[in-house]
């Protein structure tokens, strides 16, 4: 006799998908990765939190590719100076103050 395992349910008896770990978290490029909670929240600045979580995001993967050998001290370094110089533009565009 095979019994195939339980997932956890909601209240309302309906399988629970969000503790789920079958499929990985696909996230869209344009959903922020946390909340912005500033007291002084505009659409810019909730853009350009955005934009500093992407160079973040992309710095940690930079990192991981140089440790493993996948590229340079140098190239990590040039390609994080170039994103680097795009959030700074970014910023100057978003929140002129």
């Amino acid at each position: 006799m095979s019994s195939s395992p339980s997932r956890p349910s909601s209240d309302d008896g309906r399988p629970d998908d969000s503790l789920s770990s079958d499929a990985p978290s696909v996230r869209s490029p344009l959903e922020s990765h946390s909340s912005y909670r500033a007291e002084n929240w505009s659409p810019q600045r909730v853009m350009f939190h955005q934009n500093l979580e992407t160079f973040a995001d992309r710095v940690g993967l930079l990192v991981g590719l140089q440790s493993n050998g996948k590229l340079s001290q140098e190239e990590a370094y040039d390609e994080i100076r170039r994103m680097w110089k795009q959030l700074k533009g970014s910023k100057g565009s978003l929140l002129k103050d």
